[in-house]
């Protein structure tokens, strides 16, 4: 069961991410670019802590420095993209989206991507759709249906 405190520590981390990345935009002080400047180290601390973190543990358990093309791919593509929704993310605030909103779109949306993506596309059923049982569609409507009560009855 160490998975889950990990995935609790990941909901604490994520959860706090757009609070923390709204005040750090408006104490830049520069209403017109701001957000960059805040990426710009939101862009820092992903250097740190996934370029050097990694490279010290894998210096550390004395890893072999050999790659696979394929693993070298898949996981630049999952630093793209998540920086890419970070990038949206900022954009999301800058054009005026007040952050218990955004936060809440975008986490819960992300597990319903995540969802039908891993069941349908990157680990199909075997028997089709068919195989995709009601709980789990009733699951994706109900994240849905959270993600807008949440943003749109936030607390005054």
């Amino acid at each position: 069961m160490h998975w889950l405190a990990f995935a609790f520590m990941t909901i604490a981390s994520w959860g706090l991410y757009v609070n923390v990345i709204h005040i750090g935009t408006k104490e830049m002080g520069d209403p017109v670019n701001g957000r960059f400047k805040a990426f710009l180290f939101i862009g820092l601390a992903y250097f740190i802590i996934a370029v050097v973190a990694p490279i010290v543990v894998l210096v550390i358990n004395k890893a072999e420095w050999q790659f696979t093309s394929k693993g070298v791919v898949y996981s630049t593509l999952a630093g793209m993209v998540g920086a890419i929704g970070a990038f949206c993310l900022q954009l999301a605030l800058f054009k005026g989206g007040p952050p218990t909103s955004v936060a809440s779109i975008i986490f819960a949306g992300a597990p319903m991507v995540n969802a039908i993506a891993a069941a349908l596309v990157f680990n199909p059923p075997k028997n089709g759709l068919a195989a995709v049982k009601w709980q789990f569609i009733l699951g994706v409507v109900l994240a849905a249906a959270g993600g807008y009560m949440v943003s749109a009855f936030p607390p005054k």
